[in-house]
C-alpha cells in the first residue's frame, strides 16, 4: 500500500502551530519567528513535506517554474537546447516545462497565453509567432528568444553570417560556381537569415544562388527537396537544417546521384547523426547547450539586449571537388 504524502496540516500538528504560520514559514519567510521557522523546517523535513511550488507562488507571485517552447521537440537540434536549459534552471533551483508548439505560430501563441500566470517566465526557442505576439507576450511575462531577434526582447542567436560565410567559401574552394537553397519553414527567423547570409557571400564571391522551397525540415521533406534540385544545375545544394540534408541524401542515393561526386550537400546545425550519414555530412555546428544555458540565464538575470553564440564549418564527405 503506497504511503500517504505529508500534508501542511501534518507538519502544522506535529510542530504545534496553526498551518496559516507553516504556509508563510515557506512562502513568506520573514513574517516568521526565525526559531519557529527553523522549528517547522526541521519538523517538515522529518515527515517528508515537500511544498507545493504553485501554492507558494499565490502570495510571492513566483512559481520558479520557466517554460521552454519548441517547434518541435523530435529535432535533435532542439536536444541541446533542453540540456543546456534544464541544467542551467536545476542549479538556480527552477523546474523547466517543455512545450511542443508543432511548428504552429497558433498554438505557440494559446500555450503563452495559457501558461502565463502558472511560469516565472519563457524561452521561446526558434519561434514561429509573429513579432507582434512576441512583443505581447514579452508585456506580460519575462521572454527570452533564441535564434530570433525581436526588437526590445532579450535573445541568443547563433551567428550564421560568418558561419554560413565559411560555407560559401568552402565550396568555392572546391570549384563549385554555383548553389541552391533548399528553405526551411517561411515563419523561421533562421530560415531568412540564412538565406540573406547565402546570397550576400555567394555575390561576394561571384557564385550564382538560387533557392527553392520551403519545404519540410525533416527527413522526410528531403525527398522533395532533392528532386527538386536535380535539373536545377547547381552543382551543391545547401539545406535549411541537418535533417533534411540527411533526407536529401537519401533521395540523391535513390536516383542514383552520388554525393559529392555528382552533387555536394551541406546542412545547418550538426545534430547527432551527422556523421552517421552516408556519406557523413558537411555542416555547420551550433553551440546548442551554450543556448539553452544563456537562454536560461538572460531570463533569470533580467538580462537584455542580445547575445551572439559562434559557430563553425564541419567538413566530411558530403562536400567535394566538381567533376566534369
Amino acid at each position: 500500500m503506497r504511503q500517504r504524502m505529508p500534508t501542511i496540516h501534518d507538519v502544522a500538528r506535529e510542530a504545534g502551530v496553526a498551518a496559516s504560520t507553516v504556509s508563510r514559514a515557506f512562502s513568506n519567510p520573514r513574517r516568521v519567528n526565525v526559531h519557529t521557522r527553523q522549528h517547522i523546517v526541521a519538523v517538515a523535513e522529518r515527515l517528508g513535506y515537500r511544498p507545493n511550488p504553485l501554492a507558494r507562488a499565490l502570495p510571492s507571485g513566483r512559481t520558479t517554474t520557466i517554460g521552454l517552447l519548441l517547434p518541435d521537440v523530435t529535432n535533435p537540434f532542439f536536444f541541446g537546447i533542453i540540456r543546456g536549459a534544464e541544467r542551467q534552471a536545476n542549479a538556480a533551483g527552477y523546474t523547466l516545462i517543455l512545450m511542443d508548439t508543432e511548428e504552429s505560430p497558433e498554438v505557440e501563441t494559446h500555450n503563452v497565453e495559457r501558461l502565463g500566470r502558472a511560469v516565472d517566465g519563457f524561452v521561446l526557442a526558434s519561434s514561429r509567432q509573429s513579432e507582434a505576439d512576441i512583443r505581447a507576450a514579452a508585456g506580460r511575462n519575462a521572454v527570452v528568444l533564441i535564434n530570433k531577434q525581436v526588437a526590445g526582447v532579450p535573445s541568443v542567436v547563433i551567428d550564421n553570417t560568418e558561419g554560413t560565410r565559411q560555407v560559401v567559401e568552402h565550396l568555392a574552394s572546391l570549384g563549385h560556381r554555383s548553389l541552391t537553397y533548399l528553405s526551411g519553414p517561411p515563419a523561421s527567423w533562421s530560415n531568412a537569415n540564412r538565406w540573406a547570409a547565402l546570397r550576400e557571400s555567394a555575390g561576394r564571391l561571384g557564385m550564382r544562388v538560387t533557392r527553392i522551397g520551403p519545404f519540410s525540415p525533416t527527413v522526410s521533406g528531403g525527398a522533395a527537396a532533392a528532386d527538386a534540385a536535380i535539373g536545377r544545375g547547381a552543382t551543391a545544394v545547401v539545406a535549411f537544417n541537418d535533417m533534411l540534408a540527411i533526407g536529401t541524401l537519401r533521395r540523391f542515393a535513390e536516383r542514383g546521384w552520388r554525393v559529392p561526386s555528382d552533387i555536394s550537400v551541406v546542412g545547418y546545425d550538426d545534430i547527432f547523426g551527422a556523421d552517421f550519414c552516408s556519406p557523413p555530412l558537411t555542416t555547420l555546428a551550433s553551440p546548442r547547450e551554450d543556448c539553452g544555458r544563456t537562454a536560461i540565464d538572460l531570463l533569470l538575470r533580467g538580462g537584455r539586449g542580445e547575445v551572439v553564440l559562434p559557430s563553425h564549418l564541419v567538413v566530411r564527405g558530403s562536400t567535394g571537388f566538381v567533376t566534369g
